[in-house]
């Protein structure tokens, strides 16, 4: 069983209309529909606002939530700055320990995210309703199992453009083309010491981008290959004695 810890700001749900009536019930939980349906994967939600709009001591993260944690996605926006430095830092240790993390579109500019890369995270971005094709690029990969044809189409996205401000990826698995023109690095893997890292775009808060099948899929895939495969390692720098004698 793959023990799946779903985290939202969940703000914008509650603050604006129109996105409640795409997410009414929050992003988190719509993503938790999804990937609880499969009965591989037990899903939990964490949040940073609570239902009365109240922030969340923690940022709705524990050292209890984080132990029980094999895979966290990460949606975030315009509350970045509001999450914890000690929680973020925890958040990174655990995946360097081998915690598998999945940031969602605008957590590019998360604190845990730009820890684990340590660069800028910066973008390009506009919101203009464009429509986005998402070129796939190794039909081979775990996370690209099962997804047919040489690309997939979201009606309307948020356009994010290069250059992206990160790490050359490990493997670069989708590249999004608007037809506004502008391309982006719209999936990417990295490996953090012990643990995976995989950056997925598209999921604008004013789009209904997770109730798509092939997204859907694609972060389904995605939480099964970036499970650790084995218990989480300790983070520690040992001194260790000599292995033969002189």
């Amino acid at each position: 069983m793959i023990r799946v810890t779903v985290w939202n700001e969940y703000c914008h749900e509650q603050e604006e209309e129109r996105i409640r009536k795409v997410y009414p019930n929050g992003i988190h939980n719509a993503i938790k529909d999804f990937l609880g349906a499969n009965d591989d994967i037990q899903v939990t939600t964490a949040t940073l606002y609570d239902e009365n709009k109240q922030l969340r001591e923690n940022a709705g993260i524990t050292d209890e939530l984080l132990a029980n944690t094999d895979v966290m996605f990460w949606w975030g926006h315009v509350r970045h700055g509001e999450v914890p430095d000690e929680i973020a830092i925890k958040v990174k240790e655990a995946v360097l320990s081998g915690m598998g993390i999945v940031f969602l579109h605008s957590a590019h500019h998360s604190k845990p995210f730009k820890m684990l890369m340590g660069t800028t995270c910066n973008l390009g971005w506009r919101e203009s309703d464009d429509k986005e094709r998402l070129w796939i690029l190794d039909h081979n990969h775990p996370i690209m199992a099962g997804i047919e044809g040489r690309y997939f189409e979201l009606e309307g996205e948020e356009t994010y453009t290069e250059p992206f401000g990160v790490p050359d990826p490990d493997k670069l698995l989708l590249i999004g083309w608007y037809n506004g023109g502008e391309v982006f690095r719209s999936g990417c893997i990295w490996r953090r010491e012990n643990g995976k890292v995989f950056y997925f775009q598209p999921g604008h808060e004013s789009y209904p981008t997770f109730y798509n099948p092939t997204v859907q899929k694609i972060l389904t895939n995605a939480a099964r290959w970036v499970a650790p495969v084995c218990p989480r390692m300790p983070l520690e720098c040992p001194w260790v004695a000599r292995l033969e004698e002189k």
